[in-house]
């Protein structure tokens, strides 16, 4: 077993104001950690004229995030054990900034789409280690009060780059997008530095058992491996449906701009609404069964959006993302539960499939949308939705007692 060395000491309990500060660092943290990473969507029709490149193509920079993300999420954890937390967040964020800053230097798609893959990389040393951060620093209770900020940080962030890039690019060259992203993600890390207080629960672990050793326990049980499988269905749907939906809504009847394609978003803010309260639905009726109800009600809002009425189709949005925002909620909750021993990895194994599907999920419908078009992208949808009902229904269900790792049933 790995020895610790401890690193600072223990300091008293916050006052309520110093409870506050922190708070409001973390919901900061979220905010920079998503600000950027879906921001070019509202602008893939607006980029697929500019560059007359193909749908593919301009999803990549989409793609190329996203796969920077599941590069780094595994490792970033280490850098972090020995670094300390606040220090990696703040230099993530600030990197997340500069790279950002670049994007607006791009002259072409593969320039871009480099700067994009960047941004990719220092996002987990933001998002994964404010995690750890909660978990360490609210030992004293108010860890649940903390997340639900953070996530809220999340929502507010992503949400708010791509209504920025949609509201700036429909009357301004595209490029002052990413200065303004840049700069707000700028101003994210300097709050983390002025208002994040140092860790006072973290421990610097030395060196202990080998990543890939750990890597293979995982990777050899069944109920994390569809766990990993559901984290995969789970962003290929939010991405492949939000990416190629702008496409959509930007064609006939719709023949919606840049600024009204990213008001789709404010169906984001309706998701991250209604999922709080379905967390005790987790809790009464079980993982599996919350996680089918989650998946269905998403397959009925992509068949939504084939209406063609633009409330109809933002109704099924709406749908579709309170489906994965709760999926996701039911999902993250069961590693836990699956993994009796490295949890943490478990977690950056889980956010490198998770990542994975939002990458392939970005391009895959893309190739299908010469075929058939929407209807071909929102049949592709369904199919990885109802596949990811399918594989937790068989390895969920089945009793945690039952392999090694465990003790829980799970319904």
């Amino acid at each position: 077993m790995p020895s610790s060395v401890p690193f600072p000491s223990a300091a008293p309990d916050p006052s309520p104001r110093e409870r506050n500060r922190r708070a409001w660092a973390v919901a900061f943290a979220g905010f920079c950690a998503f600000l950027g990473l879906y921001a070019t969507q509202p602008l893939l029709p607006m980029l697929e004229r500019l560059f007359q490149a193909g749908k593919t193509t301009v999803s990549m920079t989409l793609t190329a995030t996203t796969l920077g993300v599941a590069i780094a999420a595994p490792l970033v954890g280490s850098v972090a054990d020995r670094l300390g937390r606040k220090r990696v967040m703040v230099y993530s964020a600030s990197l997340l900034a500069l790279s950002t800053l670049l994007d607006a230097t791009a002259t072409g798609l593969p320039s871009l789409i480099f700067w994009r893959f960047l941004q990719g990389l220092f996002t987990p040393g933001v998002f994964a280690v404010t995690v750890a951060y909660v978990q360490e620093e609210w030992a004293e209770g108010g860890a649940g009060s903390a997340m639900a900020i953070y996530v809220t940080g999340t929502v507010i962030g992503g949400f708010t780059g791509r209504m920025v890039t949609g509201l700036i690019a429909s009357r301004w060259n595209w490029h002052w997008a990413f200065v303004v992203i840049g700069l707000l993600g700028a101003a994210g890390a300097w709050a983390l530095q002025a208002w994040l207080p140092q860790e006072r629960y973290f421990t610097r672990k030395a060196r202990g058992a080998s990543l890939m050793s750990g890597m293979g326990l995982h990777l050899r049980n069944p109920r994390l491996l569809a766990t990993f499988a559901a984290g995969f269905g789970l962003l290929f749907t939010l991405v492949g449906t939000y990416t190629y939906v702008t496409f959509y809504m930007a064609d006939e009847p719709f023949r919606l701009g840049p600024l009204a394609i990213g008001s789709l978003f404010f169906t984001y803010l309706i998701g991250a609404a209604v999922t709080p309260p379905c967390g005790r639905a987790i809790d009464r009726y079980g993982h599996r069964t919350a996680l089918a109800l989650a998946m269905g009600v998403g397959i009925a809002g992509m068949l939504l959006t084939l209406v063609p009425n633009l409330w109809v189709v933002v109704t099924g949005l709406a749908l579709c993302c309170s489906g994965v925002f709760i999926g996701q909620a039911a999902t993250t909750s069961y590693i836990g539960l699956a993994a009796a021993q490295g949890k943490a990895l478990a977690v950056g194994l889980y956010v490198t499939c998770y990542y994975v599907g939002g990458s392939v999920g970005a391009e895959l419908p893309g190739f299908l949308w010469r075929f058939g078009g929407w209807t071909a992208c929102v049949a592709l949808v369904i199919l990885v939705q109802g596949m990811t009902i399918l594989v937790t229904s068989l390895f969920w269900s089945r009793p945690i007692g039952s392999y090694p790792t465990g003790r829980i049933a799970v319904r």
